[in-house]
């Protein structure tokens, strides 16, 4: 069991960059997490760097203007790495023709590439942003459809391999979500948004840019998920804070008090070596 950390500063000696998650660290989709953002401005002034690495299907200047909105401040972070714009380069090297799911929203995502928006008789591939009514549709209502893309042998690019996301208190299913269905299936999935490897390496070439010859070994992954934030980092070869107050507080937590034996186990389950844990980052 890691042990607990309480104050990021003690680890700003460790560090020269952290790659840190948005969803469920700096902010629960409805309101910023108190002192979160604080904590990365002070590593900030320090002289550290901080990158934003988020599997919103979203580009990065619309995320930054969501973040603006919720009360992240902007001197917290240096760039915004976003799945959305490292998954434009999947749907560029697919079929011109998609079958487009999530809400209108995410449209942008698709702007200025040379794609068209069809019926599911002339796609050539799928790409999924979420649902399209995330408050009150779930994933298994997608499963006639998917089988549908099944049949037709269409590549489903998933532009976040989140599952959930927190929205205030509630769990918000994901794109993840319907390529894990789709998967499941026998169905080809695509994805470049955390655990995997594209958005991991588009955020190491920022670092490089903002301190030349960084080392692997100085960058500290913040993040709250299992199988986005916690196996991204691991896979990527980086040392792991992990915030416990996100999508699995359930597992661990009551009455809002963590108990240590269980996420503990928690974290032994899930083949998580943490360098330390908090609650929340502060």
């Amino acid at each position: 069991m890691p042990e607990k950390l309480a104050r990021l500063a003690e680890l700003h000696a460790d560090y020269d960059v952290i790659f840190c998650d948005v969803w469920g660290v700096l902010h629960n989709g409805v309101e910023a997490r108190p002192f979160a953002g604080e904590a990365l401005s002070a590593f900030r002034r320090h002289g550290g760097h901080v990158i934003l690495l988020t599997n919103s299907p979203r580009r990065r200047a619309s995320v930054g203007e969501q973040l603006d909105h919720i009360g992240v401040d902007p001197q917290a972070y240096d760039r915004i790495v976003t799945s959305g714009d490292v998954t434009r380069d999947l749907i560029k090297a697919g079929s011109r023709n998609i079958y487009f799911i999530g809400p209108d929203r995410d449209l942008p995502l698709l702007d200025g590439l040379d794609v068209d928006i069809t019926g599911l008789d002339d796609a050539g591939a799928v790409v999924c942003t979420g649902l399209y009514d995330d408050e009150h549709e779930t994933p298994d209502q997608y499963e006639s459809i998917l089988r549908d893309f099944r049949e037709r042998d269409l590549p489903l690019i998933c532009a976040n391999p989140d599952l959930v996301v927190e929205r205030g208190e509630r769990l918000i299913p994901c794109a993840g979500s319907l390529a894990a269905i789709y998967s499941e299936l026998g169905g080809e999935t695509k994805i470049s948004g955390k655990p995997h490897r594209p958005i991991y390496e588009a955020a190491l070439a920022a670092a490089q840019e903002l301190h030349p010859g960084i080392d692997r070994q100085r960058i500290l992954a913040i993040g709250d998920g299992m199988p986005t934030d916690v196996k991204g980092a691991r896979d990527f070869g980086l040392d792991l804070l992990y915030v416990s107050d996100g999508i699995h507080a359930r597992e661990y937590t009551d009455h809002a008090v963590v108990d240590e034996e269980r996420l503990g186990a928690f974290l032994e389950q899930h083949g998580a070596r943490p360098v330390r844990w908090m609650q929340r980052l502060r």
